[in-house]
């Protein structure tokens, strides 16, 4: 997240950044704790609109660390444009970050809050979603084979910007994972208007939540619901799903005006990743079934155990 919000690598799989006290450690934790706090305060009683209770303090100081080292990371790039622009020859960027503290409509404040949505949103979503991903590869054998038979055709040194356009069955894989595991139970929105749902009726300005989890594993949407099938999602190959899909099936950034903004920048990290690793690795799964535990986000249910192979 931080590379891609802030042009900055932290190696967070090192022997120091995996430390309890190392920033990468710190911005995790304080990510699960605002997210875990979001959910309480949303979802219980809430005092904490009228009095300052712990639940919130604690939200507060998470968010609060979050925002800090925002600011830290902005400051930095900006310092570093700076710098740059007495010096074009040092200039070899052309990041997101650059490109908002380049844009005159915004503001530092903007640019900081930006950074703070992909460290809230992004951390626990992308890890979850990782997780998912890489447990439904190591446990359809003939998926991970199709995908790295694929993956062979192409360079096997670097993953392109060609490569990335032309694995159309990395895409469907991550799909078929948002299907079978989506990272919410659905998309929550306020009625504008009165509705009637199922013969029920639903006054304007009630809270409402699609149950997009449940109906991604109904019959009467998809063929085998249980059954992991990146092959459903090409239009072209109906061996699976006869009928077309609907849309609004599965929805793992939302839709509409409050679609997730960093929807293509997730979406690709997760595809570079499976790309990656499978090109090197044969993936394996030692655990058991992996389910999800519903929280403000979807996580794991269990430790993920999987034995990454380097392939000859």
């Amino acid at each position: 997240m931080c590379l891609t919000a802030f042009e900055e690598r932290l190696g967070s799989f090192s022997d120091a950044q995996i430390q309890p006290e190392s920033l990468s450690s710190k911005l995790i934790d304080a990510a699960m704790t605002a997210n875990s706090c979001i959910l309480k305060t949303d979802n219980g009683p809430q005092l904490w609109r009228k009095f300052d209770t712990p639940l919130y303090r604690k939200f507060k100081l998470a968010h609060g660390f979050l925002e800090e080292q925002a600011v830290r990371f902005v400051r930095q790039k900006s310092s570093s444009l700076e710098t740059n622009s007495r010096c074009p020859s040092l200039h070899k960027s052309n990041s997101l970050l650059e490109n908002y503290l380049t844009n005159p409509n915004l503001g530092l404040k903007d640019v900081v809050g930006m950074g703070v949505d992909f460290l809230l949103a992004g951390i626990d979503t992308s890890a979850y979603s990782s997780c998912f991903l890489l447990y439904y590869l190591s446990t359809n054998q003939q998926v991970q084979d199709k995908l790295f038979g694929q993956m062979s055709q192409l360079s096997r040194k670097t993953v392109t910007s060609a490569d990335y356009d032309a694995c159309s069955y990395a895409k469907a894989v991550i799909k078929e994972s948002f299907r079978m595991a989506p990272i919410s139970v659905g998309v929550g929105r306020t009625l504008g208007k009165h509705a009637v749902l199922n013969g029920y009726h639903v006054p304007a300005g009630t809270f409402t939540v699609t149950q997009n989890q449940v109906s991604c594993r109904l019959p009467e949407y998809f063929s085998e619901p249980d059954t992991f099938v990146p092959e459903r999602w090409f239009r072209e190959d109906q061996t699976v799903d006869k009928k077309s899909v609907s849309p609004y099936l599965v929805l793992p950034f939302g839709h509409g005006p409050r679609t997730c903004i960093a929807r293509r920048s997730a979406e690709q990290n997760l595809q570079v990743l499976i790309m990656k690793l499978v090109n090197r690795y044969h993936i394996k799964w030692h655990g058991g079934t992996l389910d999800s535990k519903s929280l403000l986000i979807n996580r794991p249910d269990q430790p993920v155990a999987l034995e990454f192979i380097a392939r000859k």
